[in-house]
């Protein structure tokens, strides 16, 4: 015979456990965020993981051109910084969640990104890094 309460007491008692040992590691770690530079360095943006916009730098060449290409990189920019923002939250909290974490994780989009694969932004059309989001 199960005794329902007893398991939902050790239930509760590793989720609140698992709660504590992320806050930890969080606290540990500092703020977790997403950085992304255009390649000249005239567009900079970082973002928190989920994708709110925490910071935005523009040098007057940046602003000085099309507004609409403006426009278009600094999506591009803020997406790229989005992954790199959820592959930071993934490597911070994966090693106290264990595996049954790690597909929380992965079915929140915060999923380890290789550094590589999210610094290729194609600036001729940055539309194209939208459809590439995995």
């Amino acid at each position: 015979m199960i005794d329902i309460d007893r398991e939902l007491a050790a239930l509760d008692r590793t989720v609140a456990q698992a709660d504590e040992q992320a806050r930890a590691q969080v606290a540990r770690v500092g703020r977790i965020s997403g950085h992304a530079a255009s390649p000249d360095g005239g567009i900079e943006v970082e973002v928190a993981p989920g994708g709110l916009l925490t910071g935005l730098k523009l040098s007057p060449a940046a602003v000085s051109g099309d507004m609409e290409t403006l426009a278009r990189n600094i999506v591009s920019l803020a997406d790229r910084a989005t992954r790199r923002a959820g592959s930071n939250m993934y490597k911070a909290l994966s090693p106290v969640l264990g595996e049954q974490g790690d597909k929380h994780l992965e079915s929140l989009g915060y999923v380890p990104v290789d550094d590589d694969e999210a610094t290729e932004v194609d600036f001729s059309d940055p539309l194209k890094q939208r459809g590439s989001r995995g």
